[in-house]
C-alpha cells in the first residue's frame, strides 16, 4: 500500500451538525465499520411530552434531544454529557440515561481494546486449507477498516467483510478446547468468561472483493515467549470485543 493511499484512508475533516462538532473521515468510504450514523431527531411537534417521564414541555420544562437515539427528553432525563466516539463527536454530547450507559461501556473499547488492536500481536497464521503456517504480525489499521497481516508478505482483510469470528480457548473444561463464536457475527459469551479459559487463537471467515466463495484464516498464538503470548491473548480478547461492537453496529 502506497503512502498516498494510506493518507487518503486516514484523512479527516471537521464538520458541524445540529448535535455538535464531529471529526469524520474525509471520504465516507473510509469510515470506521464501528461507527454509527447520527440519528434523525424526533420532530418537536411530535413530542409534546418527555419520552421518558412523560413530563409536559412548556416554557420552564424545555425539551432536549439525545444525540445518540434522537428522542425528546426533559432536562432531568437527558442531562448527561458523555463521549460518543462511535459518532466521531469531538466533545461529550447530551444523551439520555439509557444511551449514556451504553456509551460509557463502549468507551472502554476505545480507551483500551482499540489501542491493543492498533499495536498488533504476533501469531502463526494459516490461510484457507493450507497445512503450512507462517508467522505474521496482525494489527488493525489506523482507520479501523482493515486487518493488516505482515509476514512473508503483506495481506489486508476488510473488517466489514468478516462474516465469522471464532475465539479458540483452552482450559474449559480442562484438557479440552472451547470455542466462543460469532457465526455471522452473532452475540456470544466473551472468551474471558464462563470458566478458567485462555484465548489461544482465532478463526475468521471473510469475503474478498472480486473473488467467489468464503476465505478462511486461523490465527494461533505462539508458545515461544511469555510476553508475546500475553500480548497475543490481549489482542484476541480485544478482537472479540470488536466483533461484538461490529455486530451491534449492523444491528442498529
Amino acid at each position: 500500500m502506497s503512502s498516498g493511499v494510506a493518507a487518503r484512508r486516514d484523512a479527516k475533516k471537521l464538520v458541524r451538525s445540529p448535535s455538535g462538532l464531529r471529526m469524520v473521515p474525509e471520504h465516507r468510504a473510509f469510515g470506521s465499520p464501528f461507527g454509527l450514523e447520527e440519528p434523525q431527531w424526533v420532530p418537536d411537534k411530535e413530542c409534546p411530552r418527555c419520552m421518558q417521564c412523560d413530563a409536559k414541555f412548556d416554557f420552564i420544562t424545555r425539551k432536549h434531544h439525545c444525540r445518540r437515539c434522537g428522542k425528546c427528553f426533559c432536562d432531568r432525563c437527558c442531562s448527561q454529557k458523555v463521549s460518543l466516539r462511535r459518532m466521531c463527536f469531538v466533545d461529550p454530547v447530551r444523551q439520555c440515561a439509557e444511551c449514556a450507559l451504553v456509551s460509557h461501556k463502549e468507551a472502554e473499547f476505545y480507551d483500551k481494546q482499540l489501542k491493543v488492536l492498533l499495536s498488533g500481536a504476533t501469531f502463526h497464521a494459516t490461510f484457507g486449507n493450507s497445512e503450512k503456517s507462517e508467522t505474521v504480525v496482525c494489527r488493525l489499521s489506523n482507520n479501523q477498516r482493515y486487518l493488516f497481516l505482515d509476514g512473508d508478505g503483506h495481506r489486508e482483510i476488510e473488517i466489514a467483510h468478516i462474516s465469522t469470528v471464532q475465539v479458540l480457548t483452552d482450559g474449559f473444561p480442562p484438557g479440552e478446547k472451547d470455542i466462543h463464536a460469532y457465526v455471522g457475527l452473532r452475540r456470544s459469551q466473551p472468551a474471558s468468561e464462563g470458566g478458567n479459559t485462555r484465548a489461544t487463537g482465532m478463526f475468521l471467515q471473510y469475503t474478498v472483493p472480486g473473488e467467489e466463495g468464503v476465505a478462511q484464516l486461523k490465527l494461533t498464538a505462539g508458545e515461544d515467549a511469555h510476553t508475546s503470548r500475553r500480548q497475543a491473548a490481549a489482542w484476541l480478547a480485544a478482537m472479540h470485543k470488536a466483533a461484538k461492537l461490529l455486530y451491534e453496529s449492523r444491528d442498529q
